[in-house]
């Protein structure tokens, strides 16, 4: 006979707690009732899961294999039971994101400002960062990133359509120095870099030529870590900066920046809401996201 689904969540509780009484307490029933529980279990797989002493718990190498396949799937769904009944209250409480300095659309003003208006529970805690890390591990509840450096095992939902990185200049500078018609040709020209913290290399352009991918390490004369600054120093006339075409929109509409080699210049997938995989979306994460899928950004 094959064990049943509460046979499976009471042995997941003794492996958690390695004591009898503990997971007995936990579920509100007798000791006893607990161990027959097991004892159950462990004569329908034909095998030992737990070894007992009068003060001890232990797991089987059995045990320890069959709690490593079940625990996460028990996990998830006392998650899953948590966030249904926490659905019939308000979304509440403080929402921690790790922002991309570059996911302009996300970061616009209007955006997060419905949100808000909407989810007036919700308190919105924003760290503005380009660092790579675990944001479970430093308590965010969720982050915006490009898609290709998320990593496979976060959910993620789309911030907006495809993006694409391009090399601006203002007219002034392209009057005085002329315009590079190949990313090789950067070299000869005054440059304006992005590094992502003190001490790090600045980054490299990335272009295509008919699908084939390919980096330019320009030799900046000035590099800083801040978008604002590059885009005021390209209008300024101190040279060519690259970075997300939607960083410099509103200049190139004012006419104040030019886009270079546009033909060099691909698209490719843009910024995602991303969150652990195995973690159901807490109310005010939900709130979150639905937001997002209504707002068109």
């Amino acid at each position: 006979m094959s064990p049943d689904i509460n046979a499976l969540v009471v042995f997941a509780l003794v492996a958690e707690e390695r004591n009898f009484r503990a997971a007995a307490d936990r579920l509100g029933v007798s000791r006893s009732a607990v161990s027959q529980t097991i004892k159950r279990l462990e004569e329908s797989l034909g095998i030992a899961l737990v070894q007992r002493t009068t003060r001890s718990v232990s797991l089987t190498e059995a045990g320890e294999r069959l709690h490593a396949e079940v625990g996460p799937a028990i996990t998830d769904m006392r998650s899953a039971l948590e966030a249904t009944q926490a659905l019939r209250d308000r979304p509440r409480g403080q929402l921690r994101l790790a922002v991309s300095s570059i996911a302009e659309r996300f970061l616009s003003g209007p955006f997060l400002a419905a949100f808000c208006t909407a989810n007036p529970d919700i308190q919105l805690d924003i760290t503005v960062t380009d660092e790579e890390f675990d944001i479970v591990a430093e308590g965010y509840d969720a982050g915006v990133r490009l898609g290709e450096v998320i990593d496979e095992d976060m959910i993620a939902v789309p911030v907006a359509g495809d993006e694409r990185q391009i090399a601006v200049c203002s007219p002034a500078y392209r009057d005085r120095f002329g315009l590079p018609s190949h990313p090789a040709e950067l070299a000869q020209h005054r440059c304006i870099g992005w590094r992502p913290a003190p001490k790090v290399a600045p980054y490299r352009w990335e272009f295509a030529d008919q699908g084939r991918e390919f980096r330019v390490e320009v030799a900046p004369e000035i590099t800083t870590n801040e978008m604002s600054l590059m885009i005021k120093l390209a209008v300024a006339g101190a040279g060519i900066t690259f970075g997300m075409e939607e960083s410099f929109r509103r200049a190139i509409e004012r006419g104040d920046l030019i886009a270079v080699l546009e033909n060099y210049c691909p698209r490719f997938a843009g910024f995602y809401l991303y969150y652990p995989s195995r973690r159901n979306a807490a109310p005010k994460l939900r709130a979150l996201i639905d937001h997002l899928k209504r707002w068109q950004l």
